[in-house]
């Protein structure tokens, strides 16, 4: 499986982008591995830090309702 990132040429993960974000976190919210997602190391690290930067920020929920 490819990188969705490397595959569709995305050079920056965006935190603001949460559709997106949302895809790669799981029904409790958490993170998925990127045996699962498929992503290369790179870009997981990347995925991972937007992802907990949106939650900070209040755009992403910690824990699901």
């Amino acid at each position: 499986m490819e990188c969705y990132f490397c595959k569709n040429n995305v050079k920056e993960i965006d935190f603001k982008n949460t559709e997106l974000l949302k895809k790669f976190t799981s029904g409790m919210e958490k993170i998925k591995g990127k045996k699962k997602t498929g992503t290369c190391s790179y870009h997981q690290r990347k995925l991972a830090q937007a992802i907990k930067r949106a939650r900070n920020l209040g755009l992403l929920p910690y824990s699901p309702k």
